[in-house]
């Protein structure tokens, strides 16, 4: 591997960590107000689990997606379907 090649697969991964990190914060600063609304515009109703809890699934979605991709596990998975197409390819 490269020198360029290395740089260019770490700032991918900031990338996909920092749009995580982004999705996060939003989540709670859009979470919070929606729960001060909600308190205050009509304290009797509590709507404000709904929305939360699909974004939160959503958000759940999206770091299991970003840290198992960092764990390595696409590039090895990527890795054993060469191997096996290698295998395959037949001898010239």
């Amino acid at each position: 591997m490269t020198d360029n090649e290395t740089v260019r697969i770490a700032r991918r991964r900031v990338g996909t960590k920092l749009g995580f990190l982004i999705h996060l914060t939003v989540f709670v600063a859009v979470g919070t107000v929606l729960i001060v609304v909600n308190l205050n515009a009509t304290p009797h109703v509590r709507w404000f689990p709904f929305p939360l809890a699909g974004w939160g699934l959503g958000l759940a979605i999206h770091g299991l997606a970003v840290f198992l991709s960092l764990s390595g596990l696409r590039e090895r998975m990527i890795a054993a379907e060469v191997r096996k197409l290698a295998m395959r390819k037949p001898q010239q």
